[in-house]
């Protein structure tokens, strides 16, 4: 489903079922629920399900098409901020994003490999016998217009090589099939290399599927060119030093991490290869970069991004299809660029509030709710008995 607009003025405001039935989704009570027999048939040792509020960003509009984007997280404020920080970016015309081809790394690594620049000019020549047997190990994946796409070799030393296979997997996350190809080319490429093979398996540092999302919020939208140079120092501050670039980049993945959960997406190996890719250069940064020019502010957001709508929970998972029904994606592409504005939208919010006001202002006044809600549970418990 693809919505007009994603500008809901008073959503926030509406009824559970009132805001349902504005963004056309089912009215039962609490759509997307789990089953317990097939929460049993995903993971093992199933004892009951747990759940997570689900909530809907709005005002977001990437590459021109507007969005109404399911997160599904604990912390309170990460839905407002990031609804907020859209609707300024929006005024400047909204996100715009792009994104590498879906490429994967599937890793073999080789231990005790005597003449490493033999081995390298061995398996760079039979480069294309290798490639036609990942090819065979992924038919399907071919069909569809992915596979093979080179390969990498990289000396760590001390006699010990890894041989990057690139698998472009189409609109699937793709581990399952990249471990699988990995496994099934392994032998040969330590046999080219005279060495002995080790682990084969995929990297989650996705660093050739990257995506990268741009926003520009006018000066009048911020309040002002003084409040777009002080988000500017505070993105400096994150970029030198890695104490407060942690913090920093742990906000961009508030909400990207709260798009991926609600989508079923692994979200744990796209928090990996963000954290890496964030110190590719040797030191941590921020994976975010705000400049003031022309009139405005200017927003850039990068990182890998391995995620999928085909396979996986993305199959079976009611919750899961609901939300990715929901967000209108059409490819595993489109839904890297909505997670990574989500995280741009709330590092904009972040960063102006630290600034200026301070963080604590809004988060805790939305901390209250929580808050008085667990004192009702304890009162009414109390009262039944059960304490």
């Amino acid at each position: 489903m693809t919505v007009m607009t994603s500008r809901i003025p008073g959503f926030h405001n509406l009824e559970i079922p009132e805001r349902r039935e504005r963004i056309e989704v089912a009215t039962e009570d609490n759509p997307g629920r789990l089953p317990i027999e097939l929460a049993n048939q995903m993971i093992e040792n199933v004892v009951g399900t747990y759940e997570l509020p689900l909530g809907v960003v709005t005002n977001v509009r990437v590459n021109g098409v507007d969005r109404l984007v399911p997160v599904a997280v604990e912390e309170p404020s990460i839905v407002a901020a990031a609804s907020f920080a859209s609707k300024m970016v929006r005024a400047g015309g909204g996100f715009r994003a792009w994104a590498d081809d879906p490429v994967m790394i599937a890793q073999v690594f080789l231990e005790d490999v005597a003449d490493v620049d033999a081995a390298r000019t061995a398996i760079e020549a039979t480069a294309d016998d290798i490639g036609a047997g990942v090819d065979r190990a992924c038919a399907g994946l071919v069909a569809r217009g992915g596979g093979w796409r080179g390969l990498e070799f990289r000396d760590l030393g001390d006699g010990l090589v890894v041989v990057h296979l690139l698998v472009d997997c189409r609109d699937a996350m793709g581990a399952n099939i990249v471990n699988t190809i990995a496994e099934a080319v392994g032998e040969r490429i330590a046999e080219l290399a005279q060495g002995h093979l080790g682990m084969r398996i995929l990297s989650n540092l996705a660093d050739k599927r990257r995506v990268c999302v741009e926003a520009t919020i006018p000066f009048e939208v911020l309040g002002g060119e003084a409040i777009a140079r002080r988000i500017e120092a505070g993105d400096r501050f994150a970029h030198r030093d890695p104490y407060r670039a942690t913090t920093h980049n742990k906000g961009i993945m508030n909400g990207i991490d709260a798009v991926l959960v609600a989508c079923g997406q692994d979200w744990r190996g796209v928090e990996a290869g963000a954290h890496a890719y964030a110190a590719r250069d040797g030191q941590y940064r921020s994976l975010t970069t705000w400049t003031v020019r022309d009139g405005a502010l200017h927003g850039r957001l990068e990182l890998p991004m391995a995620v999928g709508t085909v396979g996986g929970a993305t199959r079976i998972h009611p919750g899961a299809k609901r939300s990715l029904a929901m967000l209108g994606v059409e490819s595993a592409t489109e839904l890297a660029m909505v997670a990574a504005a989500v995280g741009l939208a709330n590092n904009l919010s972040a960063v102006k509030a630290l600034m200026t006001v301070g963080i604590q202002e809004g988060h805790m006044r939305l901390h209250e709710r929580s808050v008085r809600a667990a004192a009702a549970a304890r009162e009414a418990a109390l009262e039944g008995g059960l304490a």
